[in-house]
């Protein structure tokens, strides 16, 4: 079922098949330096987020700031699904002093870096009771400064190494943002108890400096400078002679608009034609399944009748151990047989082990049965999100990777995160079997779109030889 091919001449795709890797050379990618490096920024990429949610929750609730204020802290998060917003910015827009020395990428980091740990020292500095205001102007610096940092750290992770090492790079990332939840989640949490919440934030203002040690040491990557790239496009050129004799400023200003949010969307859709549409639709629906049933995952153990200490050390022990082991599967699997297939079953296997928590439903109150419902569905999500990750990478042009990279990332969880809004009616008026089933059925679209991705030689790079 090959498509025929809408890319321009030059498009820089696998399209001849390569012998597959062996096991030993796949594993060998995770000796290489970019590929370690993820898993020093996956870690600060993960510390800040339960900084600003789970974790501020419970300071904010252990010294007595009232349920209702809490519950407004949740919209913070919304700065994650809108980070497409101002990604054009990173993308193209030079810092002064940073962006000359350290590069575009790691200057960004750098910036953002800075931002997480002033919001973190801003807020182990307050007492929440009576600065509720403060601590939300602080926790929306962090929650700012932790997006933009990952808008850069995706943008340079895709532009430090070929596709076919893109898996394994998103696998030691996942590793190193669970290393940064667990910081955050367990670490600060225990430092608190021991010291105080002041302690506990200063410590986690610290540990952000793994993550600029990190940018210090690594070099930038290779790209062209952004006015060799804003010069290069044609609908930059057409406006700069369509604006000869209009003031200086206003043509660098339109030029440079144009390059940073136009061309991003006008590039895919130029490189992908018609394919272009079904590709986004493709990238919508993969984690659909996984997203839209994850809101009643904890509602169906509380209501089983699992204790919370029971719910905290399976999800832990086994939870984090089997998502980090998917990701590490994922990179190895993409490195010795390619994206195409990985997709298929990546979707197929969410598919499936959303089905265990059907069982789950059914079977009731049996430890056993949870443990085996949180390795399936965790190493299912690890090995998927570790594929998908490389498959988004390899579809995005070098010259606006931040923006085409956000872009792609936002749409991969907004439909299933608005699904999931629905789940607590549908279990009511269901039942949590019958949700369960209904979630599974949603990946269906997933799979079919995968099997016609995948043929597409030129929509998924094959393998390298050894």
């Amino acid at each position: 079922m090959a498509v025929a091919s809408v890319f321009p001449p030059g498009v820089a795709f696998n399209v001849k098949p390569h012998p597959q890797r062996t096991w030993l050379a796949a594993l060998a990618i995770y000796c290489r330096a970019p590929v370690i490096t993820m898993l020093f920024l996956g870690f600060s990429a993960g510390l800040p987020f339960l900084l600003v949610f789970s974790t501020l929750s419970a300071w904010l609730r252990s010294d007595g700031v009232e349920v209702a204020a809490i519950g407004f802290f949740a919209w913070i998060g919304m700065l994650y699904s809108i980070k497409f917003f101002w990604a054009p910015v990173v993308d193209r827009l030079a810092l002064p002093i940073l962006t000359r020395a350290f590069g575009q990428r790691r200057g960004w980091m750098l910036l953002a870096q800075g931002l997480i740990v002033a919001g973190l020292v801003g807020l182990a500095g307050l007492s929440p009771v009576g600065n509720l205001g403060w601590v939300a102007l602080f926790a929306l610096l962090v929650a700012f400064g932790s997006a933009t940092q990952d808008i850069a750290i995706d943008a340079y992770r895709i532009e430090s190494a070929d596709d076919d090492v893109q898996a394994a790079m998103a696998s030691t990332y996942i590793i190193g943002y669970r290393g940064g939840l667990l910081a955050a989640g367990a670490g600060a949490l225990y430092i608190a108890a021991s010291a105080s919440w002041d302690v506990a934030y200063m410590s986690m203002a610290a540990l952000m400096g793994i993550g600029v040690l990190t940018v210090l040491l690594r070099p930038e990557p290779k790209r062209a400078s952004l006015s060799i790239q804003l010069i290069h496009e044609p609908k930059v050129r057409a406006f700069i002679r369509a604006s000869r004799g209009k003031p200086k400023l206003l043509r660098r200003l339109g030029a440079w608009s144009i390059g940073a949010l136009v061309c991003p969307f006008t590039d895919f859709f130029r490189r992908y034609g018609v394919k272009a549409l079904w590709i986004l639709v493709f990238i919508a629906v993969f984690r659909i399944s996984d997203l839209a049933m994850a809101s009643m995952a904890n509602p169906l153990y509380i209501d089983l009748g699992f204790s919370l200490a029971e719910i905290a050390n399976v999800t832990n022990i086994f939870g984090i151990a089997m998502s980090i082991t998917g990701g590490i599967l994922g990179g190895l699997c993409v490195a010795r047989y390619g994206i195409g297939p990985l997709l298929i079953f990546g979707a197929g296997l969410v598919m499936v082990t959303n089905l265990l928590f059907a069982v789950l439903a059914v079977v009731g109150n049996q430890l056993p049965m949870l443990v085996v419902t949180i390795i399936g569905d965790n190493l299912a999500n690890g090995l998927a999100s570790a594929v998908f990750i490389a498959f988004l990478s390899s579809l995005t042009s070098r010259a606006y990777t931040a923006t085409q990279y956000a872009l792609f990332s936002s749409l991969m969880t907004l439909p299933g995160k608005f699904l999931s809004g629905f789940g607590g009616l549908v279990v009511t008026s269901q039942g949590y079997p019958s949700f369960f089933v209904i979630a599974t059925l949603l990946g269906l679209p997933a799979i079919i779109l995968a099997i016609w991705i995948s043929r597409d030689k030129q929509l998924v790079p094959t393998p390298k030889p050894a």
